[in-house]
């Protein structure tokens, strides 16, 4: 009788762990949350996971032939998006770079695209003397939001012109370099310096555009940029823009002022009215006080330096040779004319663009713009109210009221 007992309890027992494991088997059968999918760096819905999942499959590796790569996976290389609206203006990024620029224009391109172009997908034009190398238009085109154009500098742009005394510019060079003057030595700069000044915006690659923007490599911005800086040159009725100014090396343009002296006598319909000439003549243009433009920098109308006004200038000093003879820089060049070809209110100062290139760091002037535009710079670099600066002297010309908080770093 105990027997029989004790086998009917394990009857029983038996039964009850049987319909345990059925309902915790039930369980584990109910369906998950389902997460969208990512494929090429794009979320996918449900649907799309289904669709993807009737296509023909792609051949697997067996698990013990995958390489250990001890890195997370690409999703994808293409490049975002523009995440603001409204249409664009005609205008480019333009550079004048050589294959061994490489590292340094990448480090330029991720400033631009990470604070500006990513949100607006403007295209970039590549300028060399010679041929770009593969490896340089691979890298910069996977940098770039926008279309990337390369272009070669004709060689009648990048030599010495056939008026130049050649001997007379190498003892010019000799010179300099005993004098230590910075670049004295330097043909390839001369040339640089003399295609900025008059070629770089008739090259065919830019006659289709409008407006550019100039950067160099190894430069950097430092806060974002929220707004289309092109368009607001357009609407504002501005020609040319500088972040950065300071004096020029005496040393390098000796005669540069007599030669624009003399445009002016033959050209007297190419100064306009309310110009900026107190900016850079303290004496109503005896003289200049070599204030300039950092034309590192630029954002500006094409077809202003297109004009017939522009080509008689660059021409005049071109034929008087002091590109060679001397070395005048295209930041004179540039600053003379916009100072006497522009009126005052088509120059504009981006204060709230935070900019550097060796030496110097333009950090906007007003700790709440920094703080709001994410800026990493410090205001302490900021050059603008340097002594050697000629920013104050452009507020003071076009009487306008400093930024608030400028006295802090004067």
């Amino acid at each position: 009788m105990a027997g029989q007992q004790r086998y009917l309890r394990y009857i029983v027992f038996a039964l009850v762990a049987i319909v345990l494991l059925f309902f915790i088997s039930s369980s584990s059968s109910v369906p998950s949350a389902q997460w969208p999918t990512y494929k090429g760096g794009q979320p996918q819905s449900q649907d799309q996971s289904a669709a993807d999942s009737n296509a023909p499959a792609a051949p697997q590796t067996p698990q013990s032939e995958k390489p250990s790569t001890g890195t997370t996976p690409n999703p994808g290389n293409a490049l975002p998006p523009a995440t603001a609206g409204g249409p664009r203006m005609n205008a480019t990024f333009v550079t004048l770079a050589r294959n061994s620029d490489i590292w340094e224009i990448a480090e330029s391109i991720r400033h631009v695209e990470d604070r500006f172009n990513r949100k607006f997908n403007y295209d970039w034009v590549f300028l060399n003397d010679d041929d770009f190398s593969d490896e340089f238009k691979k890298l910069t085109s996977s940098l770039v939001s926008g279309k990337t154009k390369y272009g070669k500098i004709p060689k009648e742009h990048w030599s010495f012109p056939e008026w130049i005394d050649q001997d007379k510019a190498a003892k010019v060079r000799e010179e300099m370099k005993e004098k230590k003057i910075i670049y004295g030595d330097s043909i390839s700069y001369r040339h640089m310096c003399r295609y900025e000044s008059g070629f770089f915006f008739r090259h065919p690659l830019m006659m289709d555009y409008e407006w550019y923007w100039r950067v160099e490599p190894s430069v950097k911005l430092f806060c974002d940029i929220e707004y289309d800086t092109f368009k607001y040159m357009a609407d504002n009725k501005k020609k040319y823009s500088f972040t950065l100014s300071l004096y020029e090396y005496v040393e390098t343009i000796p005669t540069l002022w007599d030669t624009v002296k003399n445009f002016t006598a033959t050209y007297p319909q190419h100064v306009v009215k309310g110009n900026s000439l107190k900016w850079i003549s303290e004496d109503d243009g005896k003289t200049y006080n070599h204030c300039h433009f950092w034309s590192n920098f630029e954002i500006g109308n094409l077809n202003w330096l297109r004009s017939d006004a522009y080509i008689d200038y660059f021409t005049s000093l071109d034929h008087a040779g002091g590109f060679f003879y001397e070395r005048w820089g295209d930041a004179p060049v540039h600053s003379i004319a916009a100072a006497l070809m522009l009126k005052k209110d088509e120059i504009h100062f981006f204060n709230d663009i935070a900019y550097y290139h060796v030496p110097f760091t333009h950090c906007p002037t007003g700790e709440q713009y920094r703080l709001d535009h994410k800026c990493s710079c410090n205001p302490k670099d900021n050059f603008d109210w340097n002594g050697y600066s000629c920013t104050a002297r452009f507020y003071e010309v076009n009487e306008m009221e400093k930024p608030e908080g400028y006295e802090k770093e004067h």
